[in-house]
C-alpha cells in the first residue's frame, strides 16, 4: 500500500467516523423519546413506518461521509476546501441539534424552525460541493430531498399535536 493510498484511506475512515459520530449523537437524543413519546403523537398519513428511518439515515450518513471525503481528497488544501468542509461540519451540527430539539426536548415547533435552517445549510453545502466536485455534490442530493420530506413531516406533526 502506497503512502498516498494509506492517506486517502485514513481520510475516508475519519470522514466516516465523524459522520457516524454525529449520527450517534443524534441517535442518543432520539432514543430518549422514540419508544414512549413519539408513538403517542398524531402523525400524518404520509408518515413512513418506523423501521424505515434507521436504514435511510445510515445510508444518508454514509453518502455524506463519502461526499466530504471526496472534497477533502480532490480539492487542493487551502481556504476553499477549509470553507467547504467547515460548512459541511456546521450542517452536521445542525443535524444533531434537530434531533435534540425534536426528540430530546420534545419540541416539534422549535425543531421545525431549526430544520428549515438545516435545509438551507444542506442546500448551501450541496451547491458548494457540486462546484468543487460534481460527484460530492450529487451524493448530498438524497440527503437534501430526505430533509425536505422531513420538513413536511415535522410540520405536520407540529400542526396535528
Amino acid at each position: 500500500m502506497t503512502a498516498q493510498t494509506l492517506r486517502r484511506s485514513a481520510a475516508l475512515l475519519v470522514s466516516l467516523l465523524v459522520c457516524f459520530a454525529a449520527a450517534g449523537l443524534g441517535g442518543l437524543a432520539t432514543s430518549t423519546s422514540i419508544s414512549d413519546w413519539y408513538p403517542t403523537l398524531n402523525k400524518p398519513p404520509f408518515n413512513p413506518p418506523a423501521w424505515l428511518f434507521a436504514p435511510v439515515w445510515n445510508l444518508l450518513f454514509a453518502l455524506m461521509a463519502v461526499a466530504a471525503w471526496r472534497v477533502y481528497d480532490r480539492v487542493p488544501a487551502g481556504v476553499i476546501r477549509r470553507a467547504a468542509l467547515t460548512l459541511f461540519g456546521v450542517q452536521l451540527l445542525a443535524n444533531i441539534l434537530w434531533s435534540v430539539l425534536f426528540f430530546g426536548l420534545r419540541q416539534p415547533g422549535g425543531a421545525l424552525v431549526e430544520i428549515l435552517a438545516l435545509e438551507a445549510l444542506i442546500v448551501a453545502t450541496t451547491i458548494v460541493f457540486w462546484r468543487l466536485d460534481r460527484i460530492a455534490g450529487a451524493l448530498l442530493v438524497p440527503y437534501t430531498l430526505w430533509v425536505a420530506f422531513a420538513i413536511a413531516l415535522n410540520g405536520a406533526i407540529w400542526w396535528l399535536n
